[in-house]
């Protein structure tokens, strides 16, 4: 039997992933040419340039890191789930408590 090997995703860092965007964008060649030449996949370095023209130095937060945007979600989320808890406690004592006063 012969195993097959998995192929190991490859991480880059934010500086690599800027260079490698400031490289389509400055040196006239082609995204597909600088792809080549960098090892990286075409859609990959495409992704690249999009997410930088689209967030800018927000761009590429890093492992465990999100956005400003992202962080705000998340922390709405959490108060919107802690007031519903607390408004769940609210209803079950006011159902309680209007049993026991008659």
């Amino acid at each position: 039997m012969e195993e097959q090997q998995k192929k190991q995703r490859r991480r880059y860092d934010k500086q690599f992933k800027e260079n490698a965007v400031r490289l389509v964008n400055e040196s006239g060649k082609a995204v597909t040419e600088v792809a080549l030449d960098l090892g990286v996949d075409v859609t990959t370095l495409y992704t690249w340039k999009r997410e930088l023209t689209a967030n800018g130095a927000s761009a590429f937060p890093g492992k465990g890191h999100q956005t400003a945007a992202e962080e705000e979600l998340r922390r709405l989320q959490r108060e919107l789930a802690i007031a519903l808890e607390e408004r769940d406690i609210l209803k079950k004592a006011l159902a309680f408590f209007s049993k026991t006063a008659r």
